[in-house]
């Protein structure tokens, strides 16, 4: 008995000494895996360099705009808190149970202690969530954060983003061909608009001193043109925002005047200003009642480029788009 037992934990002994060495190689081969995919990216983001050694955790998503491109890439469990609700309308229908999942940080602008208290590795915000008055990238840095600012003027520049976040994230097949369905859609709006006569559009985003409006560099004045409109304030090119005078705007004479739709004042109170308002009641297109609403995250640079083209081109040519 006693031999029999020798040789029976002689064999056990072995086969121990087998799996411990499989789970050695397999450990080994995971560390690998690891190392590889963790190579240090180098990202330019609008001449900020940015090093990403490994894969981010946990994300703060700085404006809806930036929240929803997230979710559209299947990235929304990384995400851990959001902000500037208040400019939103709520996600586009197929993205609505995903953002509702979003904790919310801060329901308008983040705060800097909402932030350096979130636990977060990384940031991904609109351009005005940063600055002399807002969070300040180096402070960021220092605590551990890389940021990945949002502000895209072109089309291309939008295309980037969405490219360098698949990096990321690794998930760069993803990425690539979300960006192929965003051009072909908006290429198709393009084709089906070139003959028609450009329309001339008014950005109204708020009333008061003048009419805040979209300069020619802001991101939503692309989408206008893609959509075969021209933004009449084109000309400002030294300012996405400028407020113009109503004198300007009646001498200009949109055809069409697009309405920003976010928390207040609302859409109908923007509305019924307008019309009462003693100098814009002259114009044609208020007479005639030539309004067009729009979320304003639908005009910020993020995921919902082509949709908005769509949506700006049903409005400027209602006979033409969607037949």
């Amino acid at each position: 008995m006693k031999k029999i037992k020798w040789w029976i934990w002689f064999f056990v002994g072995l086969i121990s000494l087998g799996l411990a060495g499989c789970e050695s190689s397999s450990g080994k081969a995971q560390t690998d895996d690891t190392s590889k995919s963790g190579k240090t990216l180098q990202i330019d983001n609008y001449e900020r360099e940015l090093s990403i050694s490994e894969k981010p955790n946990k994300v703060l998503t700085l404006g809806p705009n930036t929240t929803e491109l997230f979710i559209a890439l299947g990235l929304d469990d990384y995400v851990i808190g959001n902000s500037l609700d208040n400019h939103s309308r709520g996600a586009l229908p197929k993205y609505e149970e995903a953002y509702k999942q979003i904790p919310e940080l801060t329901y308008g602008s983040a705060t800097r202690e909402a932030v350096l208290t979130s636990g977060a590795d990384f940031i991904y915000g609109i351009e005005w969530e940063f600055g002399k008055e807002a969070l300040n990238l180096e402070e960021l840095k220092d605590y551990g954060m890389t940021t990945y600012v949002n502000q895209a003027e072109t089309l291309d520049e939008m295309y980037k983003e969405i490219l360098d976040i698949g990096k990321i994230f690794e998930v760069e097949d993803r990425a690539e061909d979300f960006v192929a369905d965003q051009k072909n859609r908006i290429a198709s709006i393009k084709e089906q608009v070139q003959e028609q006569k450009s329309v001339d559009v008014l950005v109204y985003d708020s009333g008061g001193e003048g009419v805040f409006t979209a300069g020619g560099t802001n991101f939503e004045t692309l989408l206008i043109e893609s959509a075969g409109g021209r933004n009449i304030f084109d000309d400002i090119s030294d300012k996405q925002w400028a407020t113009v005078s109503y004198e300007e705007v009646v001498a200009r004479d949109p055809d069409v005047i697009l309405i920003h739709d976010y928390d207040a004042p609302s859409v109908e109170r923007k509305i019924e200003d307008i019309k009462n308002h003693p100098v814009l009641s002259k114009l044609e297109s208020v007479q005639k009642e030539n309004f067009i609403t729009i979320s304003l995250e639908s005009v910020l640079p993020g995921n919902r480029m082509a949709y908005s083209v769509e949506t700006l081109a049903e409005g400027f040519y209602s006979d033409l788009v969607g037949e």
